[in-house]
C-alpha cells in the first residue's frame, strides 16, 4: 500500500511540475513579448528623435550673431537710403525732353506735364546740340544746386557734376540715356514714402556667402546691356567670378565700378519670390590671391522694383543662374509690373 501511494504521489507531483513549467514558460514568453514591444517603442522614439536631429542639422544653419547684427544694420541703412531725398521711393516722373523749347508745369497744355500740385506754368527747358537750358517763370522759392535760381544751363548725370533743381516739394535732375535726355522728377511728399516699412527678404543664410575666384578674360570685354526702357547701356568686365553652391560650380560676369564690382543676375526665384528682371549685387574687387566674397544676403532689388520711373539694366544671359538663390531681398510689389 505504501509503495502504491508513493507512485501515485510521484505521478501527481510530475503533473503539477509540468503545469508549473508550462505556466512559467507562458509568463516568460509574455514578459519577453512585452520587453520586445517596449524596446521597439523605445527604438521607434529614438529613431524619431534622431531623424529630427538629422533634419535640423541638414535644414538649419548656425549664423554668427555678429553677422546677424551686421545684416540687420545693413537692411536698416538700405531702407533709409531708399527713403532719402536721392532715394527711389520719391520718384514721380521720367519725363523725356524733346529738341527745342519744352514748356513745363502742371497745366495740360505744357509739353512736359508735372503733377497737379506743381506750378501750372513753371517755365521752359530747351534742348539744342546736346546742351540743356532752363528758364523759370517764377524764381521765388526755386533753387539750383542749393542757390537761388536764375536762368542757366543744366548738367546731366553723364557730366560728373549733375545739376539739382528744387521747386517747393518737387525736385528734379536731368539724366542722359543713350542720345536721349529726361527729367527725373521727385516729390518729397510722395505717398510711397510711407508705404514701405521694411523690405521683404529671405532669412540670412551663410550658405549664400561664398568665396569666388576671378577668371580673367584674355582681354577686357565691353558689353551692351539691355534696359527696361529699351535703351542699351555699356559696361566693361575683365573676367568672370567662379563660385560654388551646394558643391556645384557657377559663374557670374561682374562689371567694373571703380573699387568694386557691380553684378546684375537672375536666378530660379525670379518672377516667383524675387523681382522678375533680376537683382543687383555689389562685391569688393578681388584680393592679391584673386578671390573675393559674394554675399547674396546683400542682393538687392533694382530701382525699377520700387518705381516705374527708373531705367534699370537687365541681366546678361550668362548671368541667369540655374539655381535658387534663397537669399537677399524679395520683390516688394509696390506697383504692378
Amino acid at each position: 500500500m505504501k509503495r502504491k501511494f508513493s507512485k501515485n504521489a510521484l505521478n501527481l507531483l510530475m503533473i503539477l511540475l509540468k503545469y508549473q513549467i508550462f505556466y512559467f514558460c507562458v509568463l516568460l514568453k509574455k514578459q519577453i513579448f512585452l520587453m520586445k514591444v517596449n524596446l521597439s517603442a523605445k527604438l521607434l522614439t529614438l529613431s524619431v528623435l534622431l531623424a529630427g536631429l538629422l533634419w535640423q542639422c541638414n535644414n538649419s544653419e548656425s549664423v554668427n550673431p555678429k553677422y546677424l547684427k551686421e545684416m540687420s544694420n545693413w537692411r536698416a541703412e538700405r531702407l533709409e537710403r531708399l527713403k532719402s531725398m536721392q532715394g527711389w521711393l520719391n520718384l514721380v516722373g521720367l519725363l523725356w525732353i524733346e529738341n527745342g523749347v519744352n514748356n513745363f508745369g502742371s497745366d495740360s497744355s505744357n509739353k512736359i506735364i508735372f503733377p497737379e500740385t506743381a506750378p501750372a506754368k513753371a517755365g521752359t527747358i530747351s534742348l539744342k546740340d546736346s546742351l540743356i537750358y532752363i528758364h523759370f517763370n517764377e524764381l521765388e522759392g526755386v533753387l539750383v544746386d542749393d542757390k537761388p535760381a536764375a536762368d542757366c544751363q543744366l548738367f546731366t548725370d553723364a557730366s560728373g557734376h549733375q545739376s539739382h533743381v528744387q521747386m517747393g516739394r518737387f525736385a528734379f535732375t536731368i539724366i542722359k540715356r543713350g542720345t536721349k535726355y529726361a527729367i527725373r522728377l521727385r516729390d518729397m511728399e510722395s505717398p510711397l514714402l510711407g508705404k514701405l516699412d521694411s523690405i521683404p527678404s529671405f532669412p540670412v543664410s551663410p550658405k549664400y556667402r561664398v568665396k569666388a575666384k576671378l577668371e580673367k578674360f584674355a582681354e577686357p570685354k565691353s558689353y551692351e546691356v539691355n534696359t527696361v526702357i529699351g535703351i542699351p547701356e555699356n559696361y566693361q568686365a575683365v573676367g568672370r567670378l567662379v563660385f560654388k553652391v551646394n558643391g556645384k560650380e557657377y559663374s557670374l560676369i561682374p562689371f567694373d565700378e571703380g573699387d568694386s564690382y557691380f553684378i546684375i543676375f537672375g536666378d530660379e526665384t525670379s518672377s516667383i519670390e524675387t523681382y522678375p528682371a533680376g537683382r543687383f549685387l555689389n562685391a569688393q574687387k578681388v584680393d592679391d590671391s584673386g578671390y573675393t566674397i559674394l554675399d547674396f544676403n546683400k542682393a538687392t532689388n533694382p530701382p525699377c522694383a520700387f518705381t516705374p520711373y527708373a531705367t534699370c539694366p537687365l541681366p546678361l544671359r550668362a548671368n541667369i543662374l540655374d539655381l535658387r538663390i534663397e537669399a537677399g531681398e524679395k520683390d516688394v510689389h509696390l506697383y504692378k509690373h
